[in-house]
């Protein structure tokens, strides 16, 4: 066993499985998890079951809490949090825009992450207290400042009731704000580290896991960015749902999209 940082470990890993799961697109059977628009492949697995041994190879005594096939206490002294693919519906149909995220956190503070995308060899990372990184060079968020110069991310929960009515009704409120457009990925980790350098000026999705945004928060703190739970919040790993953006944007962002303000709001669609 050799000696290696989690940042380090991090990145190799996230680079590792990646390579595996963009070998697998278009050969990995691929599963309904719960509901028909949730699926899980066999990428999946493969891939988390790769980053766990990888991980328990160097870190014997972490715990690890992943999509898949892992359990852990969020406040554990040492746990990383895995998304083997995310953008698994994305990955199923061929569509390259997915990614693998790997976050070390100690007791419910991440430290570091790594989120890589495979089909672009984009590695993005950040070490709290360090700064965020796309492929070694440093990144930062935009500095825009009004709606109708930003560009917003968004996404769709698997639930097809109040969930997605409120996503969609946002989006009406927002291009009613005048931004200039919207966008839908269907990687959450990438949108967060798209809002990290630049990309987005401000993302909002109103369910996530903590295995979606561990690693990506982190990257976008330490690109100067800013996040909440999707009524404002500051819950960190418990965070149910995100708001994030820039630091300019940030206030009057969270006020268009709060989720309780979103679901209070009659609209004609």
């Amino acid at each position: 066993m050799t000696t290696i940082s989690t940042l380090e470990l991090a990145k190799n890993t996230a680079r590792d499985a990646g390579g595996l799961i963009l070998s697998m697109v278009g050969k990995s059977r691929i599963y309904q998890k719960g509901t028909s628009n949730n699926l899980v492949t066999e990428a999946d697995t493969a891939s988390e079951r790769l980053i766990a041994s990888t991980i328990k190879n160097h870190f014997p005594d972490t715990e690890i809490l992943g999509e898949e096939e892992h359990k852990a206490d969020l406040n554990a002294p040492s746990l990383w949090i895995v998304d083997p693919i995310d953008g698994t519906n994305n990955f199923a149909h061929g569509i390259p825009q997915f990614s693998v995220s790997i976050a070390y956190a100690e007791y419910g503070i991440v430290q570091c992450g790594a989120v890589y995308d495979p089909s672009m060899d984009e590695l993005f990372y950040a070490q709290r207290g360090c700064g965020a990184f796309l492929n070694d060079l440093p990144i930062k968020v935009s500095d825009v400042d009004a709606f109708d110069n930003s560009i917003i991310g968004t996404g769709f929960y698997y639930d097809r009731g109040a969930l997605l009515d409120n996503t969609i009704k946002a989006v009406h409120i927002l291009f009613a704000h005048n931004i200039q457009c919207v966008r839908r990925m269907g990687s959450a980790a990438l949108d967060l580290c798209y809002v990290a350098s630049g990309r987005f000026d401000a993302y909002y999705e109103y369910m996530l896991s903590p295995w979606d945004f561990a690693a990506a928060t982190l990257i976008l703190e330490e690109a100067g960015g800013v996040w909440s739970d999707r009524e404002g919040q500051k819950n960190g790993l418990h965070s149910k749902g995100m708001i994030s953006s820039n630091r300019n944007l940030a206030d009057v962002f969270y006020d268009v999209v709060k989720y309780s303000s979103i679901d209070a709001r009659k609209i004609g669609l």
